[in-house]
Order: structure tokens, then sequence, then C-alpha cells
């Protein structure tokens, strides 16, 4: 976390939680989501506006993290910030090549594996060191590449069933915050 960040929590501590306005889809991209976008329907039926801008993507990848229930939040200052996940709190990247795999967070952050799973759509989740996610879509050949290789030997698991499995919340509300 941002030694800023830290600053404004110690100053301001009583500052109160915000839900359904950001939002991280299964791809990584995040999404703001005012008023009229959330009540236009939930997401990612309806996403909102995509956060392009480096330096704020910057600052929410390195102030972004899981409360003790498992539910996403990026903390702006003294206000956390909860997200709605349309798939898991991280998607995973892959790099490499001929099945030695490297994995990180698409906040950019290094992980490591620890187990992989398979949905019932053939998607593949990785459980790291780091947390649970998704391999983005562009990075399944190289999954794939790794799973041939002996590197991950998939599990199997039902998608609606994984938010308890794996511990994290989809859609925090208020009464989940801790």
């Amino acid at each position: 976390m941002d030694a800023m960040v830290e600053a404004a929590l110690r100053k301001w501590p009583h500052v109160p939680h915000c839900y359904g306005w950001l939002a991280l889809d299964a791809r990584g991209d995040w999404y703001m989501r005012d008023e009229r976008t959330q009540a236009a329907g939930p997401f990612p039926a309806v996403k909102g506006s995509r956060i392009t801008h480096d330096k704020l993507l910057a600052f929410i990848g390195r102030n972004y993290g899981l409360d003790a229930r498992g539910a996403a939040f990026f903390q702006n200052g003294p206000q956390r910030v909860y997200v709605e996940l349309e798939a898991t709190p991280w998607i995973w990247r892959l790099h490499g090549a001929g099945g030695a795999c490297q994995v990180s967070s698409h906040t950019g952050h290094p992980a490591e594996v620890i187990g992989s799973w398979l949905d019932e759509h053939g998607r593949l989740y990785l459980a790291c060191r780091e947390g649970f996610g998704l391999v983005h879509s562009l990075d399944m050949l190289l999954a794939a590449d790794a799973v041939e290789a002996g590197l991950w030997v998939p599990g199997s698991s039902l998608s609606a069933q994984m938010p308890a499995q794996f511990g994290f919340v989809q859609r925090p509300q208020a009464n989940l915050a801790t």
C-alpha cells in the first residue's frame, strides 16, 4: 500500500466504505460504475467506463487487496472502495515458452502457482500463494503448454461454487465489510 494511503488512513480512520462504483472484469480491466450505470443494470451486463489512465491503473494496482472475508477492495486514501468481480479477484497473465510458465497478476505482481482447476466452461483457474484467479483468455495457449508439460494438473470445479470453495466475494455488500 502506498505511504500516502497509509497516512490518510491514520488521519481519517472512519471514512465510510464505498460499494458498487468499481468493478473488475474477467480480462483484468477495471470499470468505473457511476450511479447512472449502476441503475442501468448489474455488472457485468452493464460495465460502465473502462479505466485506461496508466497512473490511475498503477495506483489501483498498488492499493488493491482482499479483506478478511475475501471481498476485493481498492484503498483510495482513507476510503475503501469495494470491487465487484465478473469472475475472480485475480486475473493471471502468463509469460514464457515451452512449458516454462511465469505467472503475474493483472496488477503486475508475480505469483507462485500452488494448484489449478478447470470449470464447466473449460476456463482455467490458478490458486497461487497470492490468491485465487482466472487465467486471462489470451494466455490459454501458454497455459495448455504448462498443463501438457505436467507443471499443472487441473482439478475440476463448478464456477458457481468457486467463491465459497476459494474464499472470495464476487459482489461485496455493506454488511460483508470488515
